[in-house]
Parts: structure tokens; sequence; C-alpha cells
């Protein structure tokens, strides 16, 4: 893994999600082999592979500091392009300086993760007074995970996660995106535990390889995402989840 410590020029971007994104690191040590951020890699010039190399923004807490001040107040995507707990975070702590600076001024936002990390900043969080936490799980199968999401945490962390943060009383929600084989098995293993589920397609052509290697060219395809987003939408309203589909 190649580290990086740089100082950034800036670190709230405006976003086509929310208001703003901040990413206080740049790389992910996850390495999900469909990850969209990887399309990053054009205008940074890194050579090394996806999930080898991440640029640490060091002084990102300082420039937040001084931005929350000039801009608009606006909700925060956090992250982005990397995810804000990845391991890393445990050493910097950029994502919970961050939060912090976030709270203290009143600004809402949204924390997307894959990492049971994040119950480590539950006071900060519980602070806010429009904080949501999202969990990407893209699968009930850990087999299914292992090739797809290798360096990320398992299943079990993710979902202990948000029950942790709902019980909390923590608005939270679940991102499965992409739709992967065994998804079906998160209707029961989500219920009680968030507020609403998005699902998605797979959008990029990255993991091509990994569904070719595995015999699995079946879940690429359009039939598989429209049969499945409507099976697992259907579902999920069944159990009183509210379902946003965005494909």
């Amino acid at each position: 893994m190649k580290i990086r410590e740089i100082k950034a020029k800036s670190v709230l971007s405006k976003s086509q999600v929310y208001d703003y994104a901040l990413n206080p690191y740049f790389g992910c040590e996850h390495g999900c082999v469909y990850c969209y951020a990887k399309f990053m890699k054009r205008f940074t010039g890194h050579t090394e592979r996806w999930g080898e190399f991440v640029d640490v923004k060091i002084n990102a807490h300082e420039l937040l500091a001084h931005e929350v001040k000039k801009k608009k107040v606006g909700r925060v995507w956090i992250s982005g392009v990397c995810d804000p707990y990845q391991p890393l975070e445990k050493r910097y702590m950029l994502t919970k300086r961050c939060l912090d600076i976030l709270v203290e001024n009143g600004w809402p936002f949204t924390v997307q993760t894959k990492s049971s990390l994040v119950l480590r900043d539950i006071d900060i969080l519980k602070r806010s007074k429009d904080a949501e936490v999202g969990l990407t799980i893209t699968t009930a199968d850990e087999k299914i995970r292992k090739i797809f999401e290798p360096g990320a945490p398992p299943l079990k962390k993710r979902i202990e996660a948000l029950a942790m943060l709902h019980s909390e009383g923590i608005r939270t929600f679940a991102m499965i995106a992409p739709i992967l084989p065994g998804a079906e098995g998160l209707i029961i293993a989500l219920k009680g535990k968030v507020e609403y589920v998005i699902l998605d397609r797979l959008n990029y052509h990255y993991a091509d390889w990994a569904y070719k290697k595995y015999g699995m060219q079946w879940a690429m395809e359009d039939s598989f995402f429209s049969l499945k987003g409507e099976e697992l939408n259907m579902a999920f309203e069944r159990e009183g989840i509210s379902c946003q589909v965005v494909f």
C-alpha cells in the first residue's frame, strides 16, 4: 500500500448527490473491484492499482474549519470517492475531526461507509441535529463479498453497526449498490435497523472480469437488475422499509 500525505487546497466540493462532498482521503484500502471512483485516476496521475494507494489530506479539518465559515450551509456527503472510515482513519482521525467541525457549526451531513469504525464516533453523531449514516451492503453472501469487496469489512460487522447506530437514535440507511447476487438475504437482515434503503445497478465495467471469472455474467445483465430491483423494492416495502430505486 502506497500512502502519501498531501496538503489539499480545498475540501468541500460541489456534489451531484448532495450539496457538497467531503473526502478526507483519495484512494481506498477496501479495493472494491466495481468502485466507480477508479475513474478519478485519470485526473490524479496515480499508476498504482485501485486499492493499492491512498492520499491522506492531512489538512482536511483545517480547511473545513475555514470553509464552513465562508460557504452557504448545505448537506455534506462524506465521502464520495473514498471510504471515510477505511483503516487509515484509525491513525489519522481526519473524518472524526471533520465531523466535529460540522456538528459545532450546525451543518447537516450524510456519512457513507462500509466500516464499523464509524461506531467510534457515535458520540459526535448523536450531537448533530441532522446527521444520517449509511452502510453500503451489496449482498448477504459473504463468499460474494470476498470476490467483489476483498478489503472491506465482513457483512456481519456492517449490519451490526447499523443496528447499533439505529438503537442510539441515529438515522440510518443501507446502500445496496451495486445489487450483487445474494442481495435478497438483506431484507430480513436489515429489518428494524434502517429507515430506508437505496438500490442501484452496476454502472461501470471495472468489475466485468470478476463476474466472468466466477461465472456470474448473468448478474451483469439489464434483466437481472430490473427483476432483482423490483423484487427487492417490493419486499422491503412489505417489511415497512422505504426503498429508493435510483436506476
